[in-house]
């Protein structure tokens, strides 16, 4: 288990709690069982303290925590014969972005998300969900299969932001979210986003501008990250945490402002103490996303999507 700062006491107490356990298997004539619950009820009563007052900075660094389920898990647990479809036609095949098509609940879809990585090695691979122009192209070559098929679209969102290097500017990397953000706008079929992770900037709003879209409970979305904030209006990137409190990237702010449609909850402990329990209530909240959407006219999908954001600049003020 990888511990985050503010979990520190809590992985003492579990620590303790293991060497007892470690003690007892080495030496089967220890009883150790009563001080190792007892320690279990104290870890398990801190843990309930610490996620019940998350500030909007510890909440970042949960939904960074590199053991939180990643989308080519969720795409493996919750969608069957899936096809990965890889390529832009224009350029390259960008890895930071994965995407095909698969059944979901029996029903054929487009799936599309970002995916980080789980070690060295595939983060480097993956560029750390941190997609290029390519990435963003193929998106739009899978949304256009889709409108062209009738096929619902599902996207997973987990990204720092998009790839701000020099080779990604000179192919044109805000003019590649644009049109994907407009492509988002523009297909006739029923699209759901769910926030699994980090939803960082317009690298995610062009994955994420759908009928519906989903949160899970300490993910984060946000149009910059604390540390990009803090460095632009203070000068200083350790102002992260007042920059985290000024975005108001919660999943539970950001349902208040309308952004969100739904928070889905996490286990006790986030994402990460969970994954099979959370990958399982992501299924469920695209399964009722979808049934609201699925039989709708082109037409009224696109007009209730484009509506959507209009609104949402009129409930901003209004809260």
């Amino acid at each position: 288990m990888n511990y985050l700062d503010f979990e520190k006491p809590l992985s003492e107490i579990e620590g303790k709690a293991e060497e007892l356990r470690a003690l007892a298997r080495a030496n089967p004539q220890m009883t150790v069982e009563r001080e190792a619950e007892a320690l279990d009820r104290k870890a398990d009563q801190l843990l309930r303290e610490l996620y019940r007052t998350l500030t909007p900075w510890q909440k970042c660094l949960v939904a960074r925590h590199p053991d939180r389920p990643h989308c080519k898990d969720y795409v493996e647990a919750l969608f069957t014969d899936w096809t990965p479809l890889a390529g832009d036609r224009g350029f390259a095949e960008d890895a930071a972005v994965m995407g095909g098509l698969a059944r979901f609940a029996d029903a054929p879809v487009v799936v599309i998300g970002h995916e980080k990585g789980h070690d060295t090695r595939t983060r480097i691979e993956r560029n750390f969900g941190m997609a290029r122009p390519e990435g963003y192209r193929k998106a739009m070559r899978l949304m256009d299969l889709a409108h062209r098929f009738r096929l619902p679209v599902v996207t997973l969102v987990d990204t720092p932001g998009a790839y701000p290097g020099k080779g990604a500017e000179e192919r044109g990397q805000a003019e590649a979210i644009a049109r994907c953000t407009l492509k988002c706008l523009e297909i006739g079929v029923p699209l759901v986003a769910v926030i699994i992770g980090e939803g960082g900037s317009g690298g995610a709003v062009a994955l994420a501008s759908a009928n519906r879209v989903a949160m899970l409970e300490h993910a984060i979305y946000s149009v910059i990250s604390p540390e990009g904030c803090a460095s632009i209006l203070w000068k200083d990137a350790e102002k992260m945490k007042e920059a985290a409190e000024a975005l108001r990237l919660t999943a539970q702010d950001l349902q208040k402002l309308g952004v969100i449609d739904r928070i889905v909850k996490e286990p006790l402990g986030g994402a990460q103490r969970g994954r099979a329990e959370t990958i399982e209530a992501v299924g469920r909240a695209i399964e009722l996303m979808l049934k609201d959407l699925v039989g709708k006219k082109p037409e009224t999908l696109v007009r209730d999507r484009r509506q959507k954001f209009l609104d949402m600049g009129a409930k901003g003020l209004a809260a």
